[in-house]
């Protein structure tokens, strides 16, 4: 796991899934399949995603990459293409995706 300085410099982007009834826990084991993937990809320097306790039909995840380079690199991995968008996309009532930078 990257040191904080580190994260400073990165690209952080964040997401919010909603599932749709009934699809929680094939998200949930489609996400389990992901998240080491992703982790482990070069430019990736956080990688978490967090299901909500009170809500348990939506996901949250806060992701760190090395730039904007390494974010392309990982939208168009296999893994991300294959599992997130033709797997579980389709089992989502919501999706929303959004960039940062620290300040």
């Amino acid at each position: 796991m990257a040191d904080i300085n580190t994260l400073k410099s990165g690209l952080i982007v964040t997401a919010f899934w909603e599932a749709q009834p009934g699809e929680v826990d094939a998200l949930v084991g489609i996400i389990k399949k992901f998240q080491p993937q992703a982790q482990a990809e070069p430019g990736v320097l956080a990688f978490q995603i967090h299901q909500s306790l009170i809500e348990p039909t939506k996901f949250f995840f806060y992701e760190v990459f090395r730039d904007e380079a390494a974010f392309a690199e990982h939208s168009q991995s296999t893994h991300f293409k294959t599992l997130i968008l033709e797997q579980a996309v389709p089992k989502l009532a919501k999706r929303e995706r959004a960039q940062h930078r620290f300040v």
